[in-house]
């Protein structure tokens, strides 16, 4: 059986490098998935466009391209400053290769931060996993004197009760230790739930995070404004929805209580589809964004390489398990969450693959 090789389309659409095709009038021609998912941009937005406009970068940087486009031989431009998703610029390699009748040039992107994201992520993924499981063994040890505690406050309390030697002191001492054993054991039950197998079903993102803003909406009212900048044309994907719903709920809760003293606050809720999506070391052929955004007054950035440690908390009052929990419930699913933060602009970003790998990773599950 012959079968046939592919085409240079299928080719160029799957590398992982960005590859941006310009005319000779320095507008777009092509651009494929891992260029769009580089720049922000899909290339039905960008077809005819200049490339001033789509890749954000400066005038000196213009005219060598334009001088590229009248020579014979290659070149690259080291450390360019370019524009990706929501105009948040990045820098890379880009190697300028002209097409020899003068009719265009093409782009290779190469974003210089990747390898170094990958080696910073393994480490922080070992760093946490590491944190998890200390925190999931202290938990186990705290749980069963809590247990011990409770069990003799009742005791007590049963015991003042039958010999009427109580009074409200008395019983207001008991209600104490009964209230903040109750309070530490509700907290043991998160630490031990950092870890949870998912099951995966075919799931809405737009349900989920409805459920979530209704129950954020309820537990803080309506002084926050929402902006809902969904995609309609998303596909369901498998996942976990309670997990995701948590992990969902962790973050816009998060937003919300960063935004308690200032003005005008707002939480933009945004979902778009990545293709071509490289999520850890791996590639998947789509996956879902979500940018969960806000206008507060940002993450220290003392804390900005750690929040996603377990009992690492930017409030007095914070557990530091809400990021945590929601890490762990990204990882799960194979995907991952990022924060970029700046004074009144701060956007944690999901990224989850449509479809899920099977354990035996020789087959794949995809919503029905």
């Amino acid at each position: 059986m012959s079968v046939d090789p592919p085409s240079a389309v299928q080719i160029v659409d799957h590398q992982r490098t960005g590859l941006v095709l310009l005319n000779e009038a320095m507008r777009v021609r092509y651009l494929n998935p891992a260029a769009e998912s580089l720049l922000g941009r899909s290339v039905e937005q960008t077809i005819g466009e200049h490339a001033l406009e789509i890749l954000g970068i400066d005038d000196a940087s213009m005219a060598t391209l334009a001088r590229a486009l009248q020579s014979t031989e290659g070149l690259t431009i080291r450390k360019l400053e370019m524009s990706g998703p929501d105009r948040i610029p990045f820098l890379a390699d880009v190697s300028v290769l002209p097409f020899s009748d003068q009719t265009g040039i093409l782009l290779e992107l190469h974003p210089i931060d990747t390898q170094m994201r990958f080696s910073r992520d393994d480490q922080l993924a070992t760093q946490q996993q590491a944190s998890i499981q200390l925190v999931r063994g202290l938990a186990h040890e705290v749980k069963n004197p809590l247990g011990g505690i409770r069990g003799a406050a009742q005791l007590l309390e049963r015991e003042l009760l039958e010999r009427e030697l109580h009074n409200r002191g008395l019983r207001e001492y008991t209600d104490i230790i009964l209230a903040e054993v109750d309070r530490l054991r509700d907290l043991v039950d998160r630490m031990m739930r950092l870890r949870s197998t998912p099951r995966f079903a075919g799931c809405n993102i737009h349900e989920a995070l409805e459920h979530v803003l209704t129950l954020t909406g309820a537990e803080y009212g309506g002084e926050v404004k929402l902006v809902r900048d969904y995609d309609p044309s998303l596909p369901d994907l498998m996942a976990d929805r309670d997990q995701l719903i948590q992990a969902c709920l962790n973050v816009v809760r998060n937003a919300y209580q960063a935004l308690q003293a200032t003005e005008l606050a707002t939480i933009t809720v945004r979902t778009r589809i990545a293709r071509q999506a490289t999520i850890g070391r791996h590639r998947h052929r789509s996956a879902l964004r979500i940018d969960i955004e806000d206008n507060g007054p940002g993450i220290d950035p003392a804390l900005a390489e750690r929040i996603f440690f377990p009992m690492i908390s930017g409030r007095p009052e914070g557990s530091g398990l809400g990021l945590a929990l929601t890490q762990t419930i990204l990882t799960d699913h194979h995907g991952m969450i990022e924060c970029t933060s700046r004074p009144g602009h701060t956007t944690f970003t999901m990224t989850l693959p449509v479809a899920q790998p099977q354990a035996d990773s020789t087959s794949i599950l995809v919503p029905p």
